[in-house]
């Protein structure tokens, strides 16, 4: 991974920092469950860079160390942390979400002025999830949960057990790949970057988990129109330009999910429709509703 980028702008623990380029501001918001690293990851593959390179100055949102954010639910991440940030930007950004991070800036165009916003695999209408997963969700939750009251966060390492078990072959098959391709190449290096990626982050605040894991994948708050955020019911249209990037091998966000609107589908998994070797295609669709040429 890339040394971390200078921070512009700091709420608490989170931050905005600098991923280069000019012109009209562009955050990018990540998902709390992984580091944000994802949507920076290297040179060849940093949708932050492709971003600075549409002629925005990209911004990438840190939420920080978890322990300083720790009676902070989903909502209280937007309403704490994203929002003031979005105030110190001199004009109203464009959003760009990734995964969890979508369906939060989602909430925070509602809070702030924005200036349009993009969603990348983002869940909103939970619903949308198979039965099966969600009960399987909230079983995991139910045997989770009194650990993490203990600890007061849920660990990383529950969730992602939670993806690994959404396709089983595909982990061992990415794997198998991984095992056939020259050890010094850029693939291999680029494989070993994402796993230990995938493999580090923050844990979960308690609040925001249970909101996560009952408000939203058991009871639909946000896909119903009763998701409240600072006390304000969050509607998934906020009043701006809206555009939805969904991935056909998505199992993590299945495109079901996705908020309703404006929306493309890329070939692609959740992950390697950002870093993959579709992500031209992603960079393509953003450039364009940003009004910019991609180079």
């Amino acid at each position: 991974m890339r040394p971390e980028r200078p921070v512009v702008a700091e709420t608490g623990a989170a931050k905005l920092r600098d991923c280069g380029g000019s012109g009209a501001p562009a955050v990018l918001v990540p998902s709390l469950i992984n580091p944000p690293e994802i949507l920076d990851l290297d040179e060849d593959v940093s949708l932050a860079a492709a971003v600075a390179r549409m002629g925005r100055r990209a911004l990438l949102l840190d939420w920080g160390e978890a322990a300083e954010r720790s009676s902070l639910d989903l909502g209280g991440h937007v309403e704490k942390l994203l929002v003031p940030l979005l105030r110190t930007i001199d004009q109203p950004p464009a959003l760009i979400g990734y995964c969890l991070g979508g369906t939060m800036a989602i909430a925070a165009a509602n809070l702030a002025p924005v200036e349009r916003v993009v969603t990348i695999a983002a869940p909103w209408r939970f619903a949308g999830y198979p039965d099966d997963a969600r009960a399987a969700l909230a079983r995991l939750w139910s045997a989770a949960r009194p650990g993490a009251e203990q600890m007061g966060a849920l660990p990383m390492e529950v969730l992602q057990g939670a993806f690994w078990s959404l396709d089983p072959e595909r982990t061992v098959a990415k794997f198998a790949r991984f095992a056939r391709l020259e050890p010094l190449s850029d693939r291999a290096r680029r494989f070993v970057t994402l796993e230990d990626w995938a493999n580090q982050g923050e844990p979960l605040p308690l609040p925001a988990a249970r909101e996560l894991i009952e408000d939203l994948f058991g009871r639909d708050l946000s896909g119903s129109g009763e998701w409240r955020v600072a006390g304000k019911l969050v509607a998934a249209s906020p009043g701006v330009p809206l555009l939805h990037v969904t991935a056909l091998k998505d199992r993590i966000t299945p495109a079901a999910s996705s908020p309703a609107g404006d929306s493309v589908q890329i070939g692609a998994g959740h992950v390697g429709m950002v870093v993959g070797s579709r992500r031209a295609e992603l960079h393509a669709k953003i450039a364009e509703f940003l009004g910019a040429a991609c180079r």
